[in-house]
């Protein structure tokens, strides 16, 4: 595609955006603040279901095909559905479980040693959820995907899927407009941090397979420590996982300390950029070793960890006085 065609593309999204926006006003399909909310304010839900749709748009381009496809529209369909009214949790795992299913067929993984299927079922599973409880501050989302879909065009094993990656990065950049701000026009909602997670958790598992390089795991190492430390300190309080809560290490910059959502946003973004270009320079020049990514990680690890004990202990001395 030349750029006149991507200039199209933009527009486009621009006036499936605005007619979504009208949709969305006419059957009050709002977020209301509450006591877990890091927003104030009424806002338009499901902006996000750009995503799905640009998808749509790809296959009709022939970028993907039928099962990838349908994979995220299933998820975007009750991840819509859930936005509006809030489902049980088996409807929602039951989409997750057949689109990853449609994944794994897609990428010839059936054909590998059964005893792999479970392991990877389990950490796809596990990054759509944290994916989507990553998804709580204006910007956080959209930042995130755009960076790692960017980081995924500079792979050139990947160089086949350069017009779908460009496609998505145009889509969100035209959801960054109305939600990376200081007062939001939408949010994402489910349909669209879902949908995203798919996407992304699908180019996760091609990359390795194609480049046998487990380093671009850490491309999901920001959001993927945050969330696997929030996890398991709520699981030592007893609390329930799956319930809204505000112990994100981000939550906490952004509610308890006050920084501004995009300035935490970009935080995140820019570190995971950060990150992806070191991937990046280490496999252009073959020195992604299994030591260097488990320095990396613990590093990374250490760092993150460092930070949440004295914002926790802060907070707690505060509470306390």
């Amino acid at each position: 595609m030349n750029y006149w065609e991507y200039i199209i593309l933009f527009i486009l999204f621009i006036s499936i955006q605005l007619i979504y926006f009208k949709v969305a006003e006419k059957y009050n399909i709002k977020d209301k603040p509450n006591e877990r909310s890091s927003h104030s304010t009424i806002t338009l839900r499901g902006g996000g279901i750009i995503f799905p749709i640009v998808i749509a748009i790809c296959y009709s381009l022939g970028y993907i095909n039928i099962y990838f496809t349908l994979a995220i529209l299933l998820v975007a369909l009750i991840s819509f559905i859930d936005d509006i009214q809030q489902l049980p949790l088996l409807p929602r795992f039951t989409s997750h479980f057949i689109a990853v299913c449609l994944i794994f067929y897609n990428l010839q993984l059936f054909s590998h040693p059964i005893w792999i299927l479970p392991l990877l079922f389990v950490l796809m599973i596990a990054w759509i959820n944290a994916f989507n409880f990553m998804d709580g501050i204006n910007g956080i989302t959209v930042l995130y995907a755009l960076v790692t879909i960017i980081s995924f065009t500079f792979i050139s094993k990947l160089n086949s899927d350069i017009p779908l990656l460009y496609t998505m990065s145009i889509s969100c950049v035209v959801f960054a407009i109305f939600n990376v701000r200081k007062k939001a026009k939408t949010f994402a909602g489910d349909v669209g941090s879902i949908s995203m997670a798919v996407f992304l958790g699908y180019f996760m598992i091609k990359t390795i397979l194609i480049t046998e390089q487990y380093g671009y795991i850490l491309f999901f190492s920001i959001y993927g420590i945050d969330s696997a430390f929030t996890i398991l300190t709520r699981l030592l309080k007893k609390e329930n996982i799956l319930k809204p809560h505000r112990s994100h290490l981000y939550q906490y910059l952004a509610n308890e300390y006050k920084y501004p959502h995009i300035l935490v946003a970009s935080i995140y973004a820019g570190l995971q950029l950060i990150v992806n270009l070191f991937i990046l320079y280490l496999d252009s020049e073959e020195k992604l070793s299994l030591l260097i990514i488990i320095g990396l990680l613990s590093l990374l690890v250490f760092i993150y960890l460092f930070i949440r004990t004295i914002m926790v202990r802060q907070l707690n001395k505060i509470e306390l006085k």
